[in-house]
């Protein structure tokens, strides 16, 4: 029994022994590793990622193409020089069709699923509205949509909605400003042609805010034809206008290309020699190729600046990124401001401190102030300004083009010369 116990005892402490020794070597590797072991870099940094909901099908489709091509030849030039600090700029799109119940679960997947840092480039009021309330919800950057809308200018603005493009507004006054001190008409002869939704209802707001600042009184006394979104169903609308009282000398019309072609061109089949003036959104240059060469009393107020081939440096650079992003791209009014508005983010990502969430691409944004990105005029964003630009340009179509145009030429373009 003594000898089992002492057997016994010699094994617990050869065991013993054994694993204090087996535990200062785990000890000195460790140690060792976490002495000698070289210190790893940190992993890349992910991209910084926005997305966008915009009409690749549909009546509209045109507008989105061109918005998403601008906003993509301005990332790739971003990214070609080396990104934000080394960091890639991307962008994820999904088509809605220019129709606000696709918008809804398209915002709230890039939101919610794909997390990006902000939308971009949104097409269209309508669609705008349906995509507020989960902007506002989840505090999201809402970045440049391409709308004038007033709902998206709020004073004091919304915390997450910035703007880069002039109002409806600011359009429609520039027109009637116009209309009125320069062509010598009443507010009583100017009628509205525009899409039944938001879109239609805040150029025409914003057009009978000017004709009262002008001296209007009764706001039955402008004629307003409409036409139902995604349709070409003018027909209605026109033939109020033709059995109309008196014929309006100028028709403001707040639509999209085609149905406003279409508009205007049964017009002019039935003899009416008006002046058509439209909105931005309309699509300039496929309204002109839709009216053909013989429609020249047609005016076009931009928010970006004409002609695109100008010597101004945005335009310059405009041209020159496109074609090196896709060189079989031909540019456009629509390419130009998507262009400008991944400019314009581009410039506050490069000022910020390594921005991570949407709230503080917010601020970058907002902490630019009066900045100069190469058009006629400096441009401005801050905390309680979240518009960059008020500018309006005007053209006209001539010979199926769009050219040029100066107010001080209506009273040539109204006696119909």
């Amino acid at each position: 029994m003594i000898v089992q116990r002492r057997q016994f005892s010699s094994a617990i402490n050869r065991m013993t022994m054994m694993g204090w020794v087996t535990f200062s070597i785990l000890l000195s590797i460790t140690i060792g590793l976490c002495t000698f072991q070289p210190i790893q870099a940190e992993p890349p940094a992910s991209d910084y990622v926005f997305g966008m909901s915009t009409a690749l099908t549909g009546p509209a489709s045109d507008l989105g193409e061109n918005m998403k091509t601008g906003v993509l030849a301005g990332f790739d030039r971003a990214n070609k020089q080396g990104g934000i600090r080394g960091k890639q700029l991307r962008l994820i799109i999904l088509d809605d069709g220019y129709e606000p119940s696709r918008t809804t679960p398209n915002i709230r997947k890039l939101i919610e699923q794909d997390h990006v840092l902000g939308i971009i480039g949104n097409v269209g009021t309508p669609t705008a509205m349906a995509a507020l309330p989960i902007i506002q919800e989840h505090q999201t950057l809402f970045f440049a949509p391409f709308t004038g809308a007033g709902i998206l200018r709020k004073a004091p603005p919304d915390p997450t909605v910035i703007n880069y493009r002039a109002s409806y507004e600011e359009e429609t006054a520039a027109m009637i400003d116009a209309l009125i001190t320069i062509g010598n008409i009443q507010p009583e002869q100017i009628a509205f042609f525009t899409q039944r939704d938001g879109y239609g209802d805040a150029g025409y707001t914003g057009g009978l805010m000017a004709l009262k600042r002008h001296g209007l009184t009764q706001d039955q006394s402008i004629l307003h034809v409409r036409y139902e979104r995604n349709t070409l169903a003018v027909e209605d609308g026109l033939a109020t206008l033709l059995l109309a009282p008196s014929l309006p000398k100028a028709v403001i019309l707040v639509g999209a290309y085609a149905p406003c072609a279409k508009f205007i061109r049964l017009a002019r089949e039935a003899g009416l020699e008006t002046l058509f003036l439209n909105v931005s959104f309309v699509g300039s240059i496929p309204l002109a190729s839709e009216l053909g060469p013989k429609e020249s009393r047609t005016i076009i107020t931009q928010v970006v600046p004409h002609p695109l081939e100008s010597s101004l440096p945005i335009t310059q650079e405009f041209q020159a990124d496109l074609h090196a992003y896709d060189p079989n791209r031909t540019p456009n009014f629509g390419s130009l401001e998507g262009y400008i508005a991944a400019r314009i983010l581009v410039q506050a990502l490069l000022h910020a401190n390594h921005p991570r969430t949407s709230q503080e691409v917010v601020s970058a944004l907002e902490h630019l102030g009066t900045f100069n990105l190469g058009l006629e005029r400096p441009l401005r964003l801050d905390a309680s300004h979240h518009q960059a630009s008020h500018q309006v340009w005007a053209t006209r179509l001539q010979n199926g083009h769009v050219i040029p145009f100066h107010w001080h030429e209506l009273p040539e373009l109204l006696n119909g010369n």
